[in-house]
């Protein structure tokens, strides 16, 4: 069975945790079962070996910010360039996202707008027609979304896949195999609502409306389908 680590970067709300499992528990069980999964949490324990032990590397979000640049983040950074550079298949979620941009040089930052949050649309570019974790989705599709922080500039390296309104970089690649996406593949539409009741009170405080924000909460198929389609490259490779 080809091996993916899962490379936990932090752990969610205490109400979420209890009520649905951390973050780790929502990439395994939208992983396709023929992988053999392992969790490594990044923030506590050592990095697991070379990255081409591997046939698959997962990064998941994190409430951290890959800005204040931690000593367990930069040196999980540093080894996701080694894998990169090695062509192992890599997904980067969210601070994932962020923390692949950061390895190869680009820069991440507070986005100048503030938080998104909730159900919003992803719009595809060109570049995505051919790519193959992208190729086959429409164009536009509905994706779940926490973040403040954001990719400011990516890698010179990058093909940048994705965007909205609100976020220049929803999604890129580097090299052949390694995919950053802002939004969250593995959050159900449970787990979305659930983060709105949570910040709701902070949303209030930036001027956003968090009942709307909830009432729009929407399912994203096309969006979570990409766990399973990069299971898939990872398995045929």
């Amino acid at each position: 069975m080809p091996r993916v680590v899962v490379l936990k970067t932090g752990t969610t709300y205490p109400a979420l945790r209890d009520a649905f499992g951390d973050f780790d528990h929502w990439f395994v069980a939208r992983l396709a079962p023929e992988l053999n999964v392992d969790v490594v949490d990044v923030t506590v324990d050592d990095l697991p070996g070379r990255p081409e032990d591997w046939d698959g590397i997962v990064i998941t979000g994190s409430p951290a910010m890959v800005s204040d640049r931690e000593a367990w983040s930069e040196q999980t950074a540093s080894w996701l360039a080694d894998a990169i550079g090695a062509e192992v298949p890599v997904l980067g979620v969210c601070y994932g996202h962020q923390l692949l941009a950061h390895a190869l040089g680009g820069e991440v930052g507070y986005h100048p707008r503030g938080r998104e949050t909730g159900t919003h649309p992803v719009e595809l570019l060109d570049a995505a027609l051919d790519d193959p974790l992208f190729k086959g989705l429409p164009r536009q599709f509905p994706a779940q979304l926490t973040h403040r922080q954001s990719v400011l500039r990516l890698p010179d390296s990058a093909v940048l896949l994705g965007h909205n309104e609100f976020e220049p970089h929803q999604a890129f690649r580097l090299g052949p195999c390694a995919w950053g996406v802002q939004f969250h593949p593995e959050f159900s539409t449970d787990v979305m609502r659930a983060y709105l009741e949570v910040q709701a009170p902070d949303l209030v405080k930036e001027g956003l409306d968090a009942d709307a924000l909830l009432a729009s909460v929407s399912s994203a198929p096309e969006a979570s389908s990409l766990l399973d389609r990069f299971s898939r490259i990872v398995m045929n490779r």
